[in-house]
């Protein structure tokens, strides 16, 4: 994960030309921790966690909407080096609201689940069920039953859904609670 001893360094991490403040903490077990803040505010942008000791980090937390909070986990938990399940708190409440991960391990994100309304539920969902790198089956809780009452599938593999089947017999493709990315 680094060519660094423990203590503070620079080094371009996220490769914009500029040198980044990193902290590396090495652990006598081989772990290693990197802190990284790439806008020099004193506040971790990235923290990447390599927990079986092979230099590649198993874990990358990110500040993606730069409120100073971690609010995306990045985890590669097989160790191959890609990873594998996405965990998100879009709305910074501390709280994941969206997961994706990739099932099949060929670098796709094949399943995404989330809470739309950020009540705590997941409501939505969306598959690559046939594993060709495409999201084509989406489901929705619009009644925020704790059930799936609307289902979006790509029938024709073109890469829209365009076919929606509803647990209550009503019909509308264009039910906006079918985008399982909208905020």
């Amino acid at each position: 994960m680094s060519d660094f001893d423990s203590g503070d360094s620079s080094v371009d991490v996220n490769g914009d030309g500029v040198a980044d403040d990193v902290i590396v903490e090495q652990h006598t077990d081989g772990t290693e921790t990197m802190i990284v803040d790439t806008d020099h505010d004193g506040v971790a942008d990235m923290v990447m966690v390599d927990t079986d000791g092979d230099g590649v980090a198993n874990e990358v937390f990110y500040d993606t909407d730069g409120d100073g909070r971690l609010d995306t986990e990045v985890v590669d938990s097989n160790g191959d080096g890609t990873a594998d399940t996405v965990y998100a708190d879009r709305n910074g409440d501390g709280h994941v609201d969206l997961v994706g991960r990739d099932t099949d391990g060929d670098g796709n994100v094949d399943q995404v689940v989330a809470d739309q309304n950020y009540d705590g539920t997941a409501d939505t969902y969306a598959v690559d069920s046939n594993g060709d790198g495409t999201l084509d089956q989406v489901g929705v809780d619009r009644d925020e039953n704790g059930s799936i009452d609307a289902v979006a599938t790509d029938t024709d593999g073109d890469g829209t859904l365009d076919t929606v089947h509803y647990s209550d017999g009503v019909s509308d493709p264009d039910d906006p609670t079918l985008n399982p990315f909208a905020r």
